[in-house]
């Protein structure tokens, strides 16, 4: 089992283990945290053990030849997009993002570009109305586990050959950053939305109140709300709305610096805001 080193976690920023290192540990099985897949005791080590087919999921580092020629049957990754479309490391950030009706996941041979390789395999799924990209991620890494297993099963019984990848279609998904996932008031209703979902649960949406940064959960657009000006805020009996370049947007929880995340209209009352309030803007003001 391959995976990233140990990192500090948590409030304490103690050093700990992945995930997956701890479920390897615990199943008996040898783990290999290299810093970087080129390095020499790694690639000893893998060597030495010997791999048939090394299958690979949302490793975060691109393998190096060296390392790819040492299994005999390659690397099989599986990437969640139906590739080439979304290529990088947010697929489904991607998909939520654009408001693509259907994605999907592929299994495919790792080489040294950028998922390029040849395609073994896919499986498609519907993009729901109000997914984020973690609702999304969860339905894609059940059907995916699954395509990854049958992926190895055609490699070994010789049923499954690779085919490379369609010309067309090729799109980019880079990581997205926290900066990135900062909220502009001045695009649509039907952006915003995405956005938030998109960055739902990570990095995480946000915008600003005066000096507080705000962590945002998904908005809810209302085509027949009020006029509101971009980041203007309206404070409603059981909801807080907010103006963007188009219709306002209902928030859904919001997070103030030190404290729990909480629906919008108790965010709202505990920050006292006044008429004019604005989100977006230093002073937290209308301008």
């Amino acid at each position: 089992m391959v995976t990233r080193p140990d990192a500090p976690a948590g409030r304490g920023r103690h050093e700990r283990r992945s995930p997956v290192a701890r479920l390897a540990a615990d199943a008996g099985l040898e783990v290999l945290t290299p810093a970087r897949p080129r390095d020499p005791e790694f690639l000893a080590r893998l060597a030495a053990i010997g791999p048939d087919c090394c299958p690979v999921v949302a490793y975060g580092a691109l393998v190096p030849r060296v390392a790819l020629d040492i299994p005999r049957r390659g690397w099989v990754n599986l990437h969640f997009s139906l590739l080439p479309a979304w290529r990088g490391a947010a697929p489904v950030q991607a998909a939520v993002l654009h408001g693509d009706e259907v994605t999907g996941a592929t299994t495919f041979l790792l080489e040294e570009g950028l998922d390029t390789g040849p395609a073994y395999g896919v499986v498609t799924e519907t993009v729901r109305p109000r997914d984020t990209s973690g609702t999304l991620l969860d339905r894609l890494s059940v059907a995916g586990a699954g395509l990854l297993v049958a992926t190895l099963d055609g490699i070994e019984d010789g049923t499954l050959v690779p085919r490379p990848q369609p010309a067309e279609g090729v799109s980019a998904a880079p990581k997205v950053t926290v900066d990135d996932a900062r909220v502009d008031w001045t695009v649509p209703a039907l952006r915003v939305d995405r956005l938030v979902r998109a960055c739902t649960p990570a990095p995480g949406a946000w915008s600003t109140y005066g000096e507080d940064r705000l962590k945002l959960g998904p908005v809810l657009p209302v085509p027949d709300g009020p006029a509101l000006a971009p980041g203007e805020v309206a404070v409603q009996r059981r909801r807080v709305l907010v103006g963007t370049g188009t219709a306002p947007v209902e928030l859904g929880e919001v997070q103030a610096p030190g404290k729990r995340s909480m629906p919008a209209p108790d965010w709202a009352r505990g920050a006292r805001l006044t008429p004019g309030a604005q989100l977006g803007t230093p002073a937290g003001r209308a301008r």
